[in-house]
């Protein structure tokens, strides 16, 4: 039976949408029949399934997993965790193609799926872009192979976990993790069981209505809870996750934010160590002071979109051993799968500051003094977010700004930088902007506001 996807859950690099308006169990068989079938077509035939906690998932999965079985794929379902444990499971079990039933960030009302294919095969990799959209157009011709699979439940928790461990050396150290209660709650358990030092978990149940605060770690407020704890217990440091646990944020012995560029910067110091003069890649809403740090320690920095798939796509394509995103998205292609592991970033990070012997404070410190915005965010339609991008940018160039356009516009001028994308997994506009001092960066806001206003935004900078 052909299906049709509500056109705006069809995003870049995942399909997400609200649950029960835009994004139905309808939506979850039709993906798995088209996906199920893109998978055999390649020639695999085993698919990893997981899902996250939120309260709608287990229904997802179940009815994604019965579609791929009537395609005649073999399916293993890994249950409830994070992301990077679906990721982990087709490297592990050398599996075909994974998806994993996920909203991420996004608010509790709100589900989605990642998928990727085995590198192995033709296409492998991440699922996304034209990918994504010749899976709707196959579920809206019923272009799907019918055949007789199964499903088996299987366990990796516990070789995800020692696969986490691997080469990793690590010193006492106090430390506390936010899971907010995402998905990532009971791995971050049984590893912290297996670490020395001291440890402290916030919020380790996994609880979809995410009763404590929203688990996205780019927002600062969501972040309040674990400063306090890191305070109180006069920690070394802490790490937050978000839903699915892809994407980390930390804060410093003193308290501070340590930004996801930041964090890129400092973890590229450790790997030009071993990879002398590597690709290091982050995205446009990153800090100039990071491009200019991986020159100075001898990498090539490159600017790229912003987007999980998509900067693991480039990795691939440059042989980078390491890349992020502002957002927190951070992937080790050294010593790992080149993929985005929240908690294997986190203990990289605990890593380092073990054989450095300098805290995290300290190498915050190193990193030079800029005033920035945090990430801004503004609600608009969803039919209209690349329209404004794209009357911002034509009336930029017509001014002849220096801007580049990679992903959104980011303009470039003697205050500093300041940048404008539409968000590929909400219905909002992005923004930052970053200067010398706080003068400049008033002059940036004003920049950014003038452009706003003009395509009908009244935005609060």
């Amino acid at each position: 039976m052909s299906h049709l996807f509500h056109p705006s859950i069809i995003r870049e690099y995942d399909i997400r949408g609200v649950v029960g308006k835009t994004l139905t169990l309808a939506d979850a068989t039709a993906l798995g029949h088209a996906f199920g079938t893109m998978v055999l077509r390649a020639g695999g035939k085993r698919i990893m399934v997981g899902y996250d906690g939120r309260t709608h998932s287990p229904a997802f999965e179940a009815a994604l997993v019965d579609a791929l079985v009537a395609t005649g794929a073999h399916v293993d379902r890994i249950g409830l965790g994070p992301t990077p444990m679906l990721y982990f499971s087709v490297f592990h079990s050398n599996a075909s193609a994974g998806i994993m039933v996920t909203g991420s960030h996004n608010p509790p009302d709100q589900n989605g799926f990642k998928m990727m294919i085995a590198k192995h095969l033709p296409g492998g990799g991440s699922v996304y872009g034209e990918a994504i959209k010749k899976l709707a157009t196959m579920a809206n011709q019923a272009d799907f192979i019918h055949g007789h699979g199964h499903s088996t439940n299987i366990d990796v928790r516990a070789s995800y976990v020692e696969r986490l461990l691997k080469d990793i050396e690590i010193k006492p150290l106090k430390v506390v993790w936010d899971c907010g209660n995402g998905a990532g709650g009971e791995i971050v358990r049984q590893l912290t069981n297996q670490l020395p030092g001291e440890h402290t978990l916030l919020f380790s149940d996994i609880d979809g209505h995410f009763p404590n605060h929203h688990p996205d770690p780019t927002v600062p407020e969501n972040l309040i809870d674990l400063q306090k704890a890191v305070a109180h217990h006069h920690a070394d440091l802490g790490v937050a996750f978000d839903g699915d646990a892809d994407r980390i944020g930390a804060i410093d012995g003193q308290g501070r934010i340590v930004a996801g560029d930041q964090l890129l910067a400092i973890y590229a110091a450790e790997v030009l160590k071993t990879h002398p003069g590597a690709t290091i890649i982050a995205d446009v809403k990153a800090s100039q002071v990071l491009f200019d740090k991986i020159a100075q320690l001898g990498g090539k920095p490159v600017m790229w979109k912003t987007g999980h798939s998509l900067i693991k796509t480039k990795m691939a394509e440059t042989k980078s051993p390491l890349a992020g995103e502002m957002s927190g998205h951070i992937f080790f292609a050294d010593k790992y799968y080149g993929y985005d592991d929240a908690i294997y970033a986190a203990l990289r990070l605990l890593s380092l500051i073990s054989s450095s012997g300098k805290s995290l404070s300290g190498w915050r410190n190193d990193l030079p003094q800029t005033v920035s915005t945090p990430e801004l965010r503004f609600e608009v339609e969803e039919e209209r977010k690349f329209t404004i991008v794209k009357e911002v940018k034509d009336r930029l160039k017509k001014a002849h700004a220096n801007v580049n356009d990679t992903d959104g516009v980011r303009v470039l001028s003697k205050e500093g930088w300041w940048l404008l994308r539409a968000s590929n997994t909400q219905a909002v506009l992005v923004a930052r902007a970053e200067a010398q001092n706080e003068a400049d960066l008033e002059l940036l806001k004003d920049q950014l506001r003038s452009q706003l206003k003009q395509s009908g935004i009244n935005p609060a900078l």
